[in-house]
């Protein structure tokens, strides 16, 4: 633990503690209220609107939140997808993201509350965020959103379902401005290196990983599914510009660093970085946690001038 960010390890200390019980022990219902009892922190300041919405999609409804730090102005947007592991989290766990990229890329940021896991199995959350993309689209006066200023992002399965909505994106539209990829969720087989010599003691474990995928996926084969696994998609020409980061102390590093360059060697721009003391989840801690914080920054400032704001 020697080489763990020092801002961290304290926190590391009470995850690896008898008060903290690793997901793939509970059940999901005990795993979300575990969630909540731990990761929820101070109330967050709102600039601007925020206000509940029901995307009518062809996949169902869909209740999103949004973040309007100017109302009466139109606005780029970025629609934020959660993280959990298909199976935890909602609207309002990620809220401090959310208001964050809202200050500090001077956008509106759309949060869908998509169905999660195993109550609601693949390909559900990557079809809602794929529905919730196109209605925001449909619906940019109601929203007051500029619809040709959209860009899309998420963390750890956010991420993967940010990945996976651009390449959808790409071939039924609509045109997406940037990708936002917090250790993202790439490939479902979990046979890094990062998985071996990353399989616990920093959190996020290789059989919390492994319970999480369980949770989403119907079948093993389905692995191979680019909705499941992004990282397998038959190509990655003409995808938006992604700013990423992965942690060093992560099982997700390599497979996060190995989509960066797939992204690169089909000629996508892309701001990777990775943290090498940080373990999975620091960027939610970006109060706390420096480096969590500077990569917001980082990332507002590629939305910033994605937007041409």
């Amino acid at each position: 633990m020697k080489n763990v960010d020092p801002q961290f390890r304290k926190i590391l200390k009470v995850l690896n503690g008898p008060a903290y019980t690793p997901v793939h022990q509970l059940t999901p219902a005990e795993a979300r209220a575990q969630t909540e009892q731990f990761f929820q922190g101070p109330p967050v300041q709102v600039t601007g609107n925020q206000k509940d919405v029901l995307a009518h999609t062809p996949v169902g409804k869909i209740p999103c939140r949004l973040y309007h730090p100017q109302p009466g102005t139109r606005l780029p947007l970025l629609i934020y997808y959660h993280g959990g592991g298909w199976v935890l989290g909602h609207v309002e766990s990620h809220i401090r993201e959310a208001c964050y990229y809202a200050a500090g890329a001077k956008c509106a940021v759309l949060v869908p509350d998509y169905r999660l896991a195993p109550e609601h199995k693949f390909p559900a959350a990557s079809e809602d965020s794929f529905a919730a993309l196109q209605w925001a689209f449909d619906n940019a006066a109601m929203l007051n959103i500029d619809p040709t200023c959209i860009a899309v992002g998420g963390d750890s399965a956010g991420g993967h379902l940010a990945a996976v909505t651009t390449q959808r994106a790409r071939e039924e539209g609509p045109s997406i401005k940037m990708q936002v990829l917090v250790y993202p969720v790439t490939d479902t087989y979990q046979e890094t290196e990062t998985y071996r010599s990353r399989a616990e003691g920093y959190f996020l474990t290789h059989a919390s990983m492994a319970w999480f995928i369980d949770s989403y996926l119907n079948d093993p084969t389905e692995r191979d599914d680019p909705r499941a696994s992004p990282i397998r998609g038959k190509s990655f020409e003409g995808l938006p510009p992604a700013v990423m980061c992965t942690a060093g102390f992560d099982p997700l590093r390599d497979e996060g660093a190995a989509y960066a360059e797939k992204l690169k060697a089909a000629g996508v721009e892309v701001d990777y970085v990775n943290y090498p003391g940080q373990i999975h989840g620091f960027v939610s801690m970006g109060g706390a946690i420096d480096e969590g914080r500077e990569f917001l920054d980082r990332a507002c400032a590629a939305l910033r001038q994605s937007f041409g704001t």
